[in-house]
């Protein structure tokens, strides 16, 4: 493996991953071109949403742009979750982009991991009515594979004809990151050549919503769903709730040289850490997460200065955004442009780590930082720089991507411009 330093950071270009292609399906659209676009408008996809009348909260970011039956096409469609759908149309579309065909490949030689972190809930609450109604017969025998958080990363791999390890890491909504972190080490072991990796969610049921908003968690501003996800806000409430689903195609940079397919970024670093603290609430201090970040920087050979941009988890709560303003400022006073996705897309939870690994790669290439939704103007307390109203043309070549999950699970990943 080829050790030649990149100029001036000290980080090994042998031991970088190329990301070869991204497939999405958002709120914010169900492709790479939409979902942009969308994302640079900055402009919310919260609405009001029928499921969910009645309910305390009734808004959310639903994806709304695509048929999944239709996109997924052919007889299996019957047999997946909403969640699994999302992925398998994610995941068509990253190969896509990637230049493979899965008809001709070494399957043997191809991995999946995808983050999901609750599974097909609404699939198990529509069943348990059922039992609760009309008793066992009513319960159909799909229900566990439909369920199970894994079956995303299973109807993958049975769709992209993909024979490696196959595997689902669950860590809240840092799950995606997660996905892409332990790829990279899948990759850089050897026991693949091909892995294709994100993250993908769907639980916009009255169950769950209703859960998020009995632990007040979500934004209660129901006369103003469009206006709720304000990531950085001085009077941001709670996050807003979205599905989705992202997949990355990630190789080694030689390997990916060698069969001619172009590297749209370079997966240079990824650190993981538990904060160790609370089960739902982040450490204040920001010391937990900055051990990921950290270590990060670490494998990419960077030094903090290096970084031109962050890419914020930015959930709109009051906890989670004031921690993570005290480790971007501790940790980069150089005041690097901080945006933050969810403003616009919401929470996608399991899938917020991987959409918004996309969205760094875009950054990267187009040289062009998409604005924070809903931020006129910063706290006095966070002193960053954040991306507002519109998007900043900015030639970036290093940023990281935070992600952070309920259990204190923490997840950085860094990348650079080819």
């Amino acid at each position: 493996m080829s050790q030649s330093a990149d100029q001036g950071t000290g980080a090994a270009t042998g031991t970088a991953i190329a990301v070869t292609g991204v497939g999405l399906v958002t709120p914010a659209g169900a492709d790479e071109h939409s979902f942009w676009e969308g994302l640079c408008s900055g402009h919310s996809t919260a609405r009001h949403c029928e499921e969910l009348a009645g309910l305390p909260v009734d808004f959310a970011c639903p994806v709304d742009s695509i048929d999944l039956d239709e996109a997924v096409g052919g007889r299996s469609v019957w047999r997946m979750a909403r969640f699994v759908k999302l992925a398998v149309v994610a995941a068509r579309q990253a190969v896509a982009d990637a230049g493979l065909d899965p008809a001709v490949w070494d399957g043997g030689r191809v991995g999946v991991v995808l983050g999901v972190g609750v599974g097909g809930v609404s699939v198990l609450v529509d069943n348990a009515a059922k039992l609760a109604a009309s008793g066992p017969e009513a319960v159909s025998p799909l229900l566990v594979p439909m369920m199970i958080p894994n079956a995303a990363a299973g109807e993958v791999a049975i769709a992209l004809k993909a024979g490696g390890p196959s595997l689902a890491p669950a860590t809240a909504c840092a799950s995606g990151a997660t996905a892409i972190a332990v790829a990279r080490d899948l990759l850089l072991g050897g026991s693949c050549d091909v892995v294709v990796a994100g993250g993908a969610e769907s639980v916009l049921t009255p169950l769950v919503v209703t859960a998020f908003a009995r632990m007040g968690a979500l934004s209660t501003r129901t006369a103003d769903p469009a206006g709720a996800s304000r990531p950085f806000a001085d009077d941001r409430d709670g996050f807003v709730i979205g599905e989705g689903a992202a997949m990355l195609v990630l190789e080694r940079e030689e390997t990916a040289r060698a069969r001619g397919g172009r590297a749209r970024a370079l997966l240079t670093g990824a650190g993981s850490s538990t904060d160790a603290h609370h089960p739902t609430a982040p450490a204040p201090d920001g010391r937990g997460a900055q051990r990921a970040v950290q270590a990060a920087l670490d494998q990419a050979g960077w030094q903090p200065g290096d970084v031109d941009h962050v890419n914020a988890h930015g959930t709109s709560t009051p906890l989670n955004d004031a921690m993570e303003t005290t480790l971007i400022s501790r940790l980069f006073p150089h005041r690097p442009p901080v945006t933050a996705p969810k403003g616009v897309i919401g929470h996608t939870l399991a899938a917020a780590g991987a959409i918004e690994a996309v969205a760094t790669v875009l950054t990267l290439e187009r040289s062009l930082i998409p604005p924070i939704a809903n931020l006129d103007a910063l706290p006095d307390a966070f002193p960053l720089d954040c991306v507002v109203k519109e998007p900043r043309h900015q030639r970036v070549e290093r940023a990281v991507s935070h992600s952070f999950g309920f259990g204190g699970h923490n997840v950085a990943l860094a990348f650079q411009r080819t």
